[in-house]
């Protein structure tokens, strides 16, 4: 096995396995538990909404009993995936006091179940709750991590609140799914399956780099012409697939604690799956980057592999292109 950079840690997301979780033929915590036992990864990202029936207020019962589970198979936690629910109501928004209550018991129900860190999506929280949550990281021993993806910008503001905030408690967590140099096919073939028109989906598989394939896509979905059945999966063109260059993380590696390794399929012509990865581990050789490095499936969403083969294909994929990456440095 390729051994990665020191303070480079592979792990899995437990949301792989959220078609199971939706079977619920299995809890969530011993579907979480399995993927230790079954050796495909002994160190796991939670989704605090799965994983706990008792969420957003997780009971301790609850979630002592997942990290002495975890802890038997060999397990341990990294990152807790937390929400804030913004909206008392359709029109009444919630507080900054009001989030914070939300959020608070998950941080603590993170610190219990061994985690190090919480992650929220990017932007959300916004400076002053931040600040607010500053001094509960430190009592808590917990990094929070916003998470961008897709077509999120590195220039956005909010990466400069980070920054500013000059606090290492304080994180970007970047998926890549942001670095997508061509579309899985098999979303692809989804599409069409679904009544997309060809001259459509064979411009997404030939030029989805393109900036005009972006305008062909918002123009199709104004059209009224996407058909129900896909509109959905459609959406992924304008939000969860993105078009950026690895190189660009150079400018933002400074507030980086982690990586989603975000794939759809296992397709890897061109290095589609591979080579942003391989980049990733060019760009951070030598830099001192320490974080978890966590393989995360979002093609579940149309495809009905099993998740355990996925993932543990996937792991060994990463493993070798962040290796291959740093070789080329």
């Amino acid at each position: 096995m390729t051994d990665l950079s020191p303070g480079w840690l592979l792990s899995a997301s437990s949301f792989n396995w959220t078609p199971e979780v939706v079977l619920a033929r299995r809890s969530a915590a011993d579907i979480a538990v399995g993927i230790v036992d079954d050796g495909v990864a002994d160190v796991l990202e939670l989704e605090a909404g799965q994983v706990w029936r008792s969420f957003p207020e997780p009971e301790d019962g609850e979630v002592h009993a997942l990290r002495l589970a975890l802890e038997a198979a060999g397990g341990r936690v990294s990152i807790v995936g937390a929400s804030i629910d913004d909206f008392v109501s359709p029109t009444e928004r919630r507080t900054d006091t009001e989030r914070l209550a939300f959020l608070v018991p998950q941080l603590r129900a993170a610190q219990r179940v061994g985690a190090w860190g919480v992650r929220l999506p990017f932007g959300q929280t916004g400076r002053p709750l931040l600040q607010r949550i500053q001094p509960i990281l430190e009592e808590l021993d917990l990094t929070l991590y916003e998470e961008i993806q897709g077509q999120q910008s590195l220039t956005d503001p909010a990466v400069d609140t980070i920054r500013e905030l000059a606090d290492d408690r304080v994180r970007l967590l970047v998926d890549t799914s942001m670095f997508m140099p061509a579309l899985p096919p098999s979303y692809l073939d989804r599409l069409r399956q679904g009544g997309v028109p060809e001259w459509l989906v064979g411009r997404l598989a030939e030029e989805w780099c393109d900036p005009h394939t972006h305008q062909m896509v918002v123009d199709h979905l104004r059209s009224g012409a996407v058909p129900e059945a896909v509109r959905t999966l459609y959406m992924n063109l304008l939000v969860r697939f993105g078009r950026a260059e690895v190189a660009q993380l150079r400018d933002v590696l400074d507030v980086v604690g982690g990586f989603h390794l975000k794939f759809w399929d296992l397709d890897d012509a061109d290095g589609r799956v591979s080579g942003p990865i391989r980049d990733l581990g060019r760009l951070l050789a030598g830099t001192g980057f320490a974080g978890t490095l966590t393989s995360e499936w979002g093609g579940h969403e149309w495809l009905d592999d099993d998740p355990t083969a996925t993932t543990r294909q996937h792991l060994e994929l990463a493993r070798r292109a962040l290796a291959e990456g740093v070789a080329a440095a």
